[in-house]
């Protein structure tokens, strides 16, 4: 018996050729040696084609082509190395997709029978929250529309005592094959759309589909924390999958209403307080509100308006882990409106007494106006 040629030289690489560099050389040997091509010598080119096709099957597998670089065709078994031989156009096709198979739509070409199961489609709701219900979490009740398998015919899609039958045109496989040249390629069966089956008799409720639309009502747990802009996912909730495969996911998206109050940044709360002039100017204290009820705020004489102030603690403990936020509250000076005369009285005389005594000065004597043009001129240069 003549002595196996070297797996490198059949498909003409080094014995250091990257995975692509293999594939790439098996393609060029595959078209070189195709029968159709070769019509002169047919039965050299096969047995040529055979060869190349052990090969690539070996050097192409990271452990076969290990064992082989040590141990030589000793170290390969050759029972797997193929599927019986080559035999012909059909198995021809077979190889040929494994080679082109990325070209027509799928890795292993001819021999890979396309899966009629399919999961069902992922669904979305909007689910509206208010700031309390999303920072304290809740428990909301959704009603949401989607398909779910038919209770008469149990999914299937065919009349109850009946079932569906191999598609006459595919053979159950979902595809049949097109001749294009020396090229096979596959195709979606056009008579069962690649569910390998045929429905002779169908459903009276779902009319063959398989599925029919409910409204499902759902509890939905929302937990403590959670914001605009997240979503939280209900396994198995969506439509129901085909052919017995398994149902599609519901996704809840949260979308937090505007507070009258407050208004959140991540884990923080901000709102405004009015404060009056008098404390403002002479310290005091007043109410502010939180989420959890009112607490008292200290407010030191002097305070400015825009001055904000921190609560610890009081903001939003994050849905995601970490440290409960704060509460910020930025003051704004109420101006006093509707005075008496008493009251105008009695603000002159402050008027007065911070303009330094009881005679009004004019904005020039105050030094205001060339104050205001000596910063211009600074500016300016």
């Amino acid at each position: 018996m003549a002595a196996k040629e070297d797996f490198y030289k059949l498909l003409e690489v080094d014995r250091n050729a990257s995975e692509a560099e293999i594939k790439k050389s098996y393609r060029k040997m595959a078209m070189k040696f195709h029968p159709d091509r070769n019509k002169d010598n047919p039965e050299e080119a096969e047995k040529k084609f055979k060869l190349i096709k052990e090969a690539y099957e070996v050097l192409s597998d990271p452990k076969k082509r290990s064992a082989y670089d040590q141990f030589g065709h000793a170290g390969v078994d050759p029972s797997m190395g193929g599927r019986g031989g080559f035999s012909g156009a059909e198995s021809f096709s077979d190889i040929f997709g494994d080679v082109f198979g990325d070209i027509f739509g799928g890795a292993g070409g001819g021999r890979q029978q396309r899966s009629n199961v399919q999961r069902g489609a992922d669904l979305r709701y909007n689910l509206e929250l208010t700031l309390e219900e999303a920072v304290g979490g809740t428990e909301a009740v959704v009603k949401v529309p989607v398909l779910v398998a038919c209770g008469e015919c149990g999914g299937s899609g065919a009349k109850k005592g009946s079932s569906p039958v191999t598609c006459s045109t595919c053979h159950g496989h979902g595809q049949v094959r097109m001749q294009q040249g020396f090229f096979s390629v596959q195709q979606t069966c056009p008579t069962c759309h690649g569910s390998g089956k045929q429905i002779k008799d169908p459903c009276s409720k779902c009319y063959g589909q398989g599925r029919v639309q409910e409204t499902k009502t759902l509890n939905v747990k929302v937990p403590p924390g959670v914001d605009t802009g997240d979503r939280i996912r209900l396994a198995g909730e969506g439509e129901a999958g085909l052919n017995g495969g398994p149902s599609g996911d519901l996704y809840v998206q949260v979308q937090v209403k505007d507070h009258a109050i407050f208004t959140r940044d991540g884990a923080n709360l901000y709102c405004e307080v009015p404060i009056s002039f008098p404390t403002a100017c002479l310290g005091g204290e007043l109410e502010v509100p939180t989420l959890d009820g009112k607490v008292k705020l200290k407010i030191p004489a002097e305070t400015q308006t825009g001055k904000l102030f921190r609560l610890r603690g009081k903001g939003v403990k994050p849905v995601r882990g970490g440290p409960v936020g704060d509460l910020l509250c930025r003051v704004q000076i109420e101006t006093p409106v509707r005075l008496t005369k008493e009251q105008q009285s009695l603000v002159e005389q402050l008027q007065a007494s911070l303009s330094g005594g009881g005679k009004q000065h004019s904005p020039q004597e105050h030094g205001w106006i060339d104050g205001v043009k000596s910063f211009f001129d600074k500016l300016t240069g």
